[in-house]
């Protein structure tokens, strides 16, 4: 980070302490950089870049809620520092976990930054923006968008291996699949150790039907990276099964009498139909589906007749890759039951990830 201005007065030592902060922070001594840094706040606490090294400190040991109420205090010292503002999306996108607003804070952060560093004819975090947007855009399922801001990144730095990875992320999930496994190879060969290539390979093997390919790329992802690729739990048919029958068991009375008339059932993987019915297409990687016509359509087609038969599909791999444990997975089942549900019943996105079935 640069050295930064503050209209509150500075320790005249402030720039020897900020070094030391820093030296620590860069030996991995997070606390000791904390102390450093505190004790700097507590004499000049609006000082800008000491707000920011104590933000960056806190997301590196893991305690995200603090990272981010410090960058939220360092943004009002210095709303238009770049570097501030790419750590404060940073934390935002890549730290806060699954937390939708947090990443769409973020993507709000990377808009006014690309803004900014244009002004600033700032190449290098411009670039940075563009590639952190291209990730968030990825996690929120705006894969389309995502790949705008990816090869607009690419048009800064082509050989980035980072932002390659993740245009090839978008054009898998957008099922562009032929394009997206020349995507991962060309990424392999700069970076033969990517284990994020290996595993998207292993997933498109898998939808080729090509096991032994799968379980190679599978093998080679878990090997490089254990703690993101552990092993699948897996249930067996029966017990799939049978979990999936305490989850419709389990769904409150009103909303089983829903469920007359509609299939429910379980395969492995979505076939390409059932994601390229929609536009833009579903993720490969999406965890159950429901076909049909929601319960307020059915009566009005053809006077009561649908022919289109309602059902819900599980897909039992990916919710498999999905959980970390068994407990975790047989909740995920009932979780994504319920989602179905929901659409079956005419909930949209939007509606269930406000009541949490996202």
């Amino acid at each position: 980070m640069g050295k930064r201005t503050s209209k509150w007065a500075a320790p005249s030592d402030a720039e020897v302490r900020l070094d030391e902060v820093a030296a620590a922070f860069e030996e991995g001594s997070f606390e000791e950089a904390l102390a450093g840094v505190e004790a700097l706040l507590a004499e000049a606490p609006g000082l800008a870049e000491a707000l920011h090294w104590r933000a960056a400190i806190l997301a590196e040991l893991g305690r995200i809620e603090e990272s981010l109420e410090a960058y939220a205090r360092a943004l009002k010292a210095a709303p238009e520092d770049l570097e501030l503002l790419l750590g404060a999306a940073e934390c935002l996108v890549g730290r806060a976990g699954d937390d939708r607003e947090a990443v769409e804070e973020g993507l709000t952060l990377c808009s006014r930054g690309k803004k900014l560093a244009q002004r600033a004819g700032d190449v290098e975090l411009l670039f940075e923006f563009l590639l952190l947007e291209g990730t968030g855009l990825n996690q929120v399922g705006e894969c389309a968008r995502a790949m705008a801001s990816l090869e607009a990144a690419l048009g800064h730095v082509p050989k980035s291996v980072e932002a390659r990875l993740e245009r090839a992320i978008s054009l898998f999930e957008l099922c562009r699949f032929p394009e997206a496994q020349a995507a991962f190879e060309e990424v392999l060969k700069d970076a033969a150790d990517e284990p994020w290539a290996h595993h998207y390979l292993g997933l498109l093997a898998e939808r080729r039907g090509d096991g032994k390919e799968a379980r190679k790329r599978f093998g080679k992802a878990q090997a490089l990276a254990p703690e993101e690729f552990p092993p699948p739990v897996e249930l067996g048919e029966e017990a799939f099964d049978k979990a999936v029958e305490d989850a419709v068991k389990a769904l409150p009375g009103h909303v089983k009498e829903y469920l007359d008339n509609v299939t429910i059932a379980v395969e492995e993987i979505p076939k390409d139909e059932d994601l390229l019915g929609e536009s833009p297409p579903l993720s490969p990687c999406i965890l159950g589906v429901f076909r049909g016509s929601p319960v307020g359509e059915r009566n009005s087609i053809l006077g009561g007749f649908d022919p289109y038969p309602a059902s819900i599909v599980l897909y039992q791999k990916n919710l498999e890759r999905f959980a970390k444990t068994r407990e975790e997975l047989i909740e995920q089942i009932g979780i994504t039951v319920m989602h179905e549900v929901g659409h079956l019943m005419g909930l949209d996105e939007d509606d269930l990830w406000q009541r949490g079935l996202d």
